[in-house]
């Protein structure tokens, strides 16, 4: 059986106070968790949670994840906006046109999110959080969907999209061009075998699908650390 998504990890030089502001913005529930620490738990289907796990590292260049976050109505996207602009976000030019209609925003902490305007078909069916969109590789986006057994949804022009078939968010890769990569990711996910699994034969599984073993300097610790074929690192945790 495949690996479950338990979590998107966004490291923090501020994890109490970033973690506040995704709660503002999401309307997720902020818990302490006895195994993860301080975490976020959607109230919806969206399928896993946010962890925002301490770094002293600032950060040096944009993300290889952001949320996209869907709209009702124009009056909805605007809310939106206002929303994270009061809990502290602001406004980025990552190059984007005024005719594409969606507002690129971060959070306190540099973070890029996407709020999409109502009536993107692409997302239609999704919660709020429509998608974690990529930067990545065709090959990558094949590789994510073995690797946690979601059906691709999208496949063109070397665009891949994935969702569970429980629904929440797509997860999206841009295909090329791919930015190089600079230095470990700010957000990562956390995977971990299903109760009774073994977390050893899915490192194993994961690697014959084509990631692989990493050294973060993260010493002896019950996780381990991978790669997947585009050098981005993700975590396997023990069954739970």
């Amino acid at each position: 059986m495949a690996a479950q998504l338990v979590a998107l990890c966004i490291d923090a030089n501020d994890p109490p106070a970033l973690a506040r502001f995704w709660a503002g913005v999401l309307g997720w529930e902020m818990v302490d968790d006895p195994h993860d620490g301080l975490v976020l738990v959607p109230g919806d289907d969206t399928g896993f949670r946010i962890r925002c796990l301490p770094t002293q590292e600032k950060r040096t260049a944009p993300n290889q994840i952001h949320f996209d976050l869907t709209s009702a109505t124009h009056d909805d996207q605007q809310r939106t906006v206002d929303r994270v602009l009061a809990l502290g976000g602001r406004h980025i030019d990552v190059g984007q046109r005024p005719e594409e209609g969606h507002v690129v925003l971060a959070d306190p902490e540099g973070n890029e999110m996407c709020v999409i305007p109502a009536g993107n078909n692409f997302l239609a069916d999704c919660g709020f959080v429509g998608a974690l969109s990529c930067d990545g590789t065709q090959e990558v986006g094949y590789f994510w969907s073995e690797a946690l057994g979601w059906p691709l949804v999208w496949d063109q022009d070397q665009e891949t999209a994935i969702r569970s078939p429980h629904g929440g968010p797509k997860i999206t890769w841009g295909g090329p061009p791919v930015a190089p990569k600079t230095g470990k990711n700010r957000l990562h996910f956390d995977l971990a075998p299903p109760a009774g699994g073994d977390q050893q034969a899915e490192v194993d599984r994961l690697v014959a699908l084509g990631a692989t073993r990493v050294d973060i300097g993260q010493r002896e610790v019950s996780w381990v650390v991978m790669a997947d074929p585009d050098g981005n690192e993700f975590c396997v945790l023990a069954p739970r």
